[in-house]
């Protein structure tokens, strides 16, 4: 405790406990970074991430490889990361902000879409395959694992045989942004559980929801 009161003092280095850093919870989620791509259904991750920083009034700055908000809420600290990467390579700014703020990957959520889930709801889990996603395919390449917790938004999937890619990078249509003015609010919660109420509760809570 003296060492870390001083490292702060005379240098200005912050040094966080062990009980500090297992309250921290990196939240990253993924999109795709222009203004052609805010609308699109693959960059669900984004939009949750930012009702989250909306909800607990925070802000992203330009960071290395993404934008950077955090938080603290009933006793934890929450990073939130929108990475810069594009969405195919979001394993490196995934790992360097792991490095960076010393976040475990039990502590790690990722937030992405998913067609495989009917329009709005929410399936949390602790691991599991990419599921043929390309942004969750290269984080496990950088992790070395598939071990982390990932929360799948479904967009649904009403598009023809070979039209996924054009789907997901489409804009979502006018009923589905009148639905998603509730859906988003409820996924923020969730994320705030995971921190708070822990994995378990937070899939039991939101599930299917």
């Amino acid at each position: 405790m003296r060492l870390r009161n001083f490292l702060y003092k005379i240098f200005g280095i912050k040094v966080e406990s062990k009980e500090e850093l297992m309250k921290k919870f990196l939240i990253v989620g993924l999109g795709n970074i222009g203004d052609k791509y805010t609308n699109t259904r693959h960059n669900i991750g984004f939009k949750i991430v930012d009702e989250v920083a909306e909800e607990h009034k925070t802000t992203f700055e330009t960071e290395k490889l993404g934008d950077v908000a955090s938080f603290r809420f009933k006793g934890r600290t929450f990073v939130l990361l929108k990475p810069s990467t594009f969405m195919n390579l979001s394993g490196k700014a995934v790992k360097y902000w792991m490095d960076k703020e010393k976040i475990s990957v039990e502590n790690v959520m990722i937030v992405t879409d998913d067609v495989n889930i009917d329009f709005g709801t929410i399936r949390i889990k602790a691991k599991g395959s990419a599921g043929g996603h390309n942004g969750l395919k290269d984080i496990e390449a950088k992790l070395n694992t598939q071990k982390y917790t990932r929360f799948r938004f479904g967009v649904g999937g009403n598009y023809s045989r070979g039209r996924q890619v054009d789907f997901v990078l489409g804009e979502w249509t006018k009923e589905e942004t009148s639905l998603l003015i509730e859906r988003l609010p409820t996924s923020a919660k969730a994320i705030t559980s995971f921190g708070t109420a822990g994995l378990a509760n937070t899939m039991n809570t939101f599930n299917g929801k």
